[in-house]
């Protein structure tokens, strides 16, 4: 039997040789999963397969997730765009997409302008887009700035205006497309930059290249350790976190980092300072404007202040939400109170027509598109806004705030909107609360919003991210007028207020700051204690002793451990350079700069203020030639032009300096500081004519800083121009109506424009 079937048994095994011969020619071009050389297990931690075989539901059901997609070595499993010889043209710039030998390859502008080739080592994200990181030496991994959209299937290019130039911030293999340094926090798993300051080259490595089940539980060394050893109850911070350390907050937040090693169950404001509402980042009504994830629009929310969490509404491994439609919402939102809420009362009936207004199952009907609009970043991402607004179209018409309403009914007006709603809820709804009116005078600067930030403070209920927020533009606008509410401010008991007090602390005379938030040194909270210490870098410390000295010594080693932990960041060391020039500590703060423009050649501030540096110790030479420098690296930007005039000032070198001074207003037209600037240089040189008419142009298109006003005034006294002087003082004191001086010169100017008649 043997014999009688060896024949057809080695034709079997030639067959299934061919085949496999066959197979192997056909995939010659596919490539193969190969091991992440970033791949560390760091102390503490444990391979992440380790986790999944013992929870293998949680474990399938994350894989499912974006966030297990977050960033993953490229192959034909990850990579879903075109690199089939594609290609892509956007202002100029050609980019080429390969593959071959089982890697892809990109060919576009590289860092020194000349075209060269890259290849992929990781995909980012997963959709609807996905980026791609490209090594660039040092250990540098660089995020294409052109991304596939995955709805689409098409390439796109992710910049704004015109293409950054090579060795700029924004080109793509500069500082802001870095992954080591932009990105790599939320990523991955353990992430960590290790990046070397002697060289500037980075050693990254993580435990799992994405996001894993130890990015929100924590290192799982000894939870594993424990179950190996037969072990019968949970081990402490393995799990999620309470709410008020909620381990989401460390991604989903636009925040700077103090301090590495985030994780559950330790306090995000102790590794995190959250960006405030500032006017550039949200809508005066606290709308998502940039870029700045959930957190900051959140804790704006009723939701937010009766204790709702990410995980009341969203799946904790699948990520999505834990019910359909109204259905999400309807778990708290119901006819009768539910007995989890003591404090706040969300029941009622909502989901009905006679609420929303629109037939049942429409988009019109859903909660979510009414209260949560979206907004879109990165061209193809909408993303809902979480501070959970009712829709203020009469805001929309005073303010450009958006509102759900003319958003979804795209060729309708706000008008159409008021009148709409109206006739629905009567006009009650207009005078509902809201925070637009104060931010959106503080937006332009408009010193009777203080009085409205005032009483936002004062409202028990307002959210502490609105409080905070309130104080900050209060020390911005007010100065020494509200050093009384800053100090109030720094006795909150909720940190983001007693952090805006910080921050409000800056904008203060100097020498009025430590008394006002000195105790913020030895703040609980360390995102509190940068800010009070960055905030007092330019007040007299020198007297400080026994335990306010103390405690500033305490809070500067947690600046220096900001520093630290943005030690690639040119910006934080630009902040740091300013706090050491306050201190008088010339030699370290020159050093600081310089590691800011090594970092970042094109970071303007930082070489403003070497220059400045190098003025205050009287070096102009050396801070003309660094402002000129600079320019040459930026030369469209506003802050070196002014800068360099105030250098040629100096230098008595009045020509060349109002030719920067037009330049700086020509790239910032807006500024009132450099426009006034300008025109005190032009009367300088006897051109007060035209000084004048410049000033006087600017106000009458809606210009009403105080600086300016004043300036014109004085110029439109010195040519005798008295009615258009009596213009710009009335505007004045309806700016600043409390000041008898401007009154009187109001008097006399009508009296004067009386004679010449």
């Amino acid at each position: 039997m043997h014999l009688r079937f060896a024949p057809l048994l080695r034709t079997a095994i030639l067959f299934l040789l061919l085949i496999q011969v066959g197979q192997v020619a056909a995939a010659e071009g596919a490539s193969t999963p190969v091991a992440d050389p970033q791949i560390a297990v760091h102390d503490g931690f444990v391979d992440e397969k380790k986790c999944a075989s013992c929870h293998a539901d949680q474990a399938a059901a994350f894989a499912k997730s974006h966030h297990a997609k977050a960033m993953a070595t490229a192959d034909d499993s990850t990579v879903r765009a075109n690199f089939g010889d594609a290609s892509f043209e956007h202002d100029g710039i050609l980019t080429r997409f390969s593959k071959r030998g089982g890697q892809f390859f990109v060919r576009t502008e590289g860092p020194d302008g000349k075209e060269g080739e890259f290849q992929v080592k990781y995909t980012f994200a997963y959709e609807p887009l996905q980026q791609y990181l490209v090594d660039i030496g040092g250990g540098r991994l660089q995020a294409l700035d052109v991304a596939w959209d995955t709805n689409k299937q098409e390439w796109f290019w992710l910049g704004v205006d015109q293409p950054a130039k090579p060795g700029s911030t924004y080109h793509w293999t500069g500082p802001f497309y870095r992954w080591n340094r932009t990105c790599i926090d939320c990523h991955s798993t353990d992430p960590q930059a290790n990046f070397q300051p002697e060289t500037g080259e980075y050693k990254s490595t993580y435990v799992a290249t994405s996001i894993g089940c130890q990015s929100c539980h924590g290192g799982g060394a000894k939870h594993v350790q424990w179950a190996e050893a037969g072990g019968s109850q949970s081990i402490v911070n393995f799990g999620l976190p309470p709410a008020e350390q909620n381990v989401c907050l460390g991604c989903h937040t636009r925040r700077t980092k103090l301090l590495g090693g985030y994780g559950p169950g330790k306090v995000f404001l102790d590794h995190f300072s959250p960006d405030l509402l500032r006017p550039d980042l949200y809508f005066s009504d606290g709308q998502i404007l940039d870029e700045v994830f959930e957190y900051g629009s959140f804790q704006q929310s009723k939701m937010a202040r009766a204790g709702v969490v990410c995980l009341d509404c969203h799946r904790q491994h699948e990520a999505t939400l834990k019910a359909d439609g109204n259905a999400v919402c309807t778990q708290c939102h119901t006819e009768s109170r539910p007995e989890r809420f003591t404090d706040f009362d969300p029941s009622g009936s909502f989901d009905t027509p006679a609420h929303t207004h629109h037939p049942a199952g429409s988009d019109g009907a859903l909660c979510a598109n009414c209260h949560m609009p979206e907004r879109t970043y990165m061209k193809v991402d909408p993303r809902r806004d979480h501070s959970f607004v009712i829709p203020r179209p009469d805001l929309s018409i005073a303010y450009g705030t958006p509102n759900a309403c003319t958003s979804c009914h795209e060729n309708t007006t706000n008008d159409w909107a008021v009148e709409t709603m109206d006739k629905w809820y009567g006009a009650g709804w207009r005078e509902r609360p809201t925070i637009a009116h104060a931010f959106a005078a503080a937006a332009q600067d408009d010193p009777a919003a203080i009085g409205a930030l005032r009483v936002l403070v004062a409202d028990r209920d307002q959210a502490a991210i609105v409080k905070g927020s309130a104080v900050a533009e209060m020390g911005r606008l007010g100065g020494e007028a509200v050093v009384d509410d800053v100090r109030a401010a720094a006795e909150n008991p909720d940190p983001l207020v007693r952090l805006g007090a910080a921050q409000a602390a800056g904008n203060l005379p100097p020498a009025l700051r430590i008394g006002t938030v000195g105790k913020l040194l030895a703040d609980e909270t360390r995102a509190v204690r940068v800010a009070a210490v960055t905030a007092l870098g330019g007040a007299p410390t020198a007297d400080l002793l026994g335990d306010e000295r103390r405690s500033f010594d305490a809070a500067l080693d947690d600046l220096r451990a900001f520093v630290q932990a943005n030690a690639d960041m040119a910006e934080a060391q630009n902040t740091f350079g300013l706090f050491l020039m306050g201190q008088r500590q010339t030699d370290e703060a020159e050093a600081a700069l310089r590691r800011a423009i090594s970092l970042d050649r094109s970071l303007a501030g930082a070489h403003s203020n070497l220059a400045e540096l190098y003025r205050a110790t009287g070096q102009n030479e050396k801070s003309q030639s660094t402002y000129a420098d600079a320019i040459k690296i930026s030369p469209e930007d506003p802050l070196l032009r002014y800068g360099h005039a105030l250098s040629l000032v100096r230098a008595k070198d009045m020509a060349g300096a109002i030719d920067e001074l037009e330049t700086s207003v020509r790239l910032a037209p807006t500024n009132a500081q450099y426009r006034t600037t300008l025109a005190i240089a032009l009367d300088s040189v006897g051109r007060t004519e035209d000084a004048f008419g410049m000033l006087d142009q600017a106000i009458k298109g809606g210009a009403v800083d105080a600086n300016m006003l004043g300036t014109a005034i004085q110029f439109g006294l010195k040519l005798r121009r008295f009615r258009e002087t009596l213009r710009h003082a009335e505007t004045l004191a309806r700016v600043q109506p409390n000041d008898p001086q401007i009154a009187e010169l109001v008097r006399q100017l009508r009296a004067a424009t009386l004679t010449e008649n």
